[in-house]
């Protein structure tokens, strides 16, 4: 019996002292922490999804109340979890405009890819594209494995029935998931009021561009969009026409005259033309100040007109104009 007990007193006798070693070990050297990590790690939303370039919500928090980090950089946190944070760091909230994923390609689907041959091999993108180029004869477009679906933590891109990758802009948080899973580039996060996109990527001339392109939606390099804009917002980068966002004003002009389709426009037919109500103008000339195609005329503190073969629908002067007496009427 004794030659039990006494082994088991042995192992109990040193866990009760490990114990107590423990115990005295995390007093001593125990860490502070800031109350406001805990609150704000409360305040995220959870995902760890690595959008703010941190390995997780916990490390975020902490860069955020110890070295005044930006705290606009949880996507899937939106405007609520800013509010939030400003709150505990006693900041005061900026306002930021929700961006989603666009996915600059048309093709990719079961019957608009041309292929060059049978890819069997290992079933994702990357691995595709690491493979003589990939499948796909376009060596820009859509590798079709789903890669920004298999990344994408809030289940916002589905495939649609032709097997296209289909972006659901109410579930997308803008966390750069699909972004970084892309290898062919295609993905890029957009502010949501940007409606207007040059939905190619192809640097190849022209001609080539078009045949190796299985929807025939290929930017051909003709620069009539870059003619088109009004702010400038387009212009060729190595043979391929590309949309500057922060000056795009998404008149869709360029969608008109693109041959290849390659720029879609969501709103084509719906804009409308701009209409001052002139017993309400002040004549502060705000509005046409901003007006990018010189559609509105008046005389300081007199009231001013829209021109409407002028008008592009564009919409600026009514977000500018201070006593809102501008509305589009179609």
């Amino acid at each position: 019996m004794s030659a039990i007990l006494i082994p088991v007193a042995i192992i109990g006798g040193l866990g009760l002292a490990f114990g107590f070693i423990l115990a005295f070990a995390s007093r001593v050297f125990h860490v502070e922490i800031d109350p406001k990590i805990e609150q704000i790690i409360e305040a995220l939303p959870g995902a760890n999804c690595g959008a703010c370039g941190r390995p997780g919500c916990a490390a975020y928090a902490e860069a955020i109340a110890l070295e005044n980090e930006d705290i606009t950089k949880c996507a899937p946190g939106g405007a609520d979890t800013i509010k939030a944070i400003c709150e505990i760091m006693g900041m005061k909230a900026e306002a930021r405009e929700r961006r989603v994923a666009v996915i600059h390609c048309q093709s990719g689907g079961n019957d608009n890819t041309h292929l060059r041959y049978d890819y069997q091999g290992i079933a994702t993108c990357k691995a595709a594209v690491e493979l003589s180029k990939g499948p796909n004869l376009c060596n820009y477009g859509c590798v079709f494995h789903n890669d920004c679906i298999t990344a994408c933590l809030f289940d916002a891109i589905h495939l649609d029935d032709n097997g296209m990758r289909v972006i659901d802009k109410e579930k997308c948080t803008a966390c750069g998931a699909c972004v970084k899973a892309c290898p062919r580039n295609l993905i890029e996060l957009v502010a949501i009021s940007r409606k207007v996109h040059i939905l190619c990527t192809s640097h190849d001339k022209g001609k080539e561009a078009k045949m190796r392109c299985g929807n025939n939606t290929a930017c051909i390099s003709c620069g009539l969009c870059v003619k088109k804009c009004p702010v400038g917002a387009i212009e060729m980068q190595d043979m391929l026409a590309v949309i500057d966002y922060d000056k795009c004003i998404s008149c869709g002009l360029c969608a008109t005259v693109c041959p290849t389709k390659a720029i879609i426009d969501p709103l084509a037919g719906t804009r409308g033309k701009a209409v001052i109500h002139e017993e309400d103008c002040i004549g502060c000339t705000i509005c046409a100040k901003n007006c990018p195609v010189d559609a509105i005329s008046g005389e300081l503190k007199q009231p001013h007109t829209v021109d409407p073969d002028k008008c592009i629908g564009c919409e600026i002067c009514v977000e500018k104009c201070p006593k809102k007496c501008i509305e589009m009427q179609r």
